[in-house]
């Protein structure tokens, strides 16, 4: 990816091969040089809240996909990323999710030291709704916006 790249991936949460409620949601993954954003609905929260994971996977021509998890672990520490082949791994301290889960917490944010000395920004956040209505998005799951009443976005 080049300095400018600014992807926005749209899957299905949940088990990205088990059909059902779960894998209707609409997870979003951002990734800008060296920084990762996952934003999450309502539903989302509440699988990762119960199961302690939710996966994603967008596919692609020629039977390849791109996988993307983000899990919670009691033996994490602080935010971290990690990525094989074709999957991203997004890992929160277990405390840090639960509480952020139950509560109007917004988002938990970290950063990790990159083995050439930089650093990798990690972002994960609840997905509000717009204050300006888009037609082609279904945002029934999505948290309220907390400036609705203010009218601007």
């Amino acid at each position: 990816m080049g300095a400018s790249t600014n992807e926005v991936v749209r899957v299905s949460a949940g088990s990205p091969s088990a059909p059902g409620p779960e894998n209707e949601e609409s997870v979003k993954l951002r990734i800008r040089d060296n920084s990762i954003r996952l934003r999450l609905m309502r539903g989302e929260v509440d699988i990762l809240r119960e199961k302690g994971f939710v996966e994603a996977r967008a596919d692609f021509p020629g039977g390849r996909s791109f996988r993307y998890v983000l899990e919670s672990s009691p033996a994490c520490v602080n935010p971290a990323a990690f990525i094989s082949e074709n999957e991203i791994t997004v890992r929160l301290p277990e405390t840090t999710a639960l509480a952020w889960a139950s509560t109007e917490q917004v988002s938990v944010q970290g950063e990790q030291l990159l083995d050439n000395g930089g650093v990798m920004k990690i972002l994960v956040e609840k997905d509000f709704v717009c204050l300006t209505g888009r037609d082609d998005e279904d945002e029934s799951d999505m948290y309220p916006h907390p400036e609705a009443d203010a009218g601007t976005c």
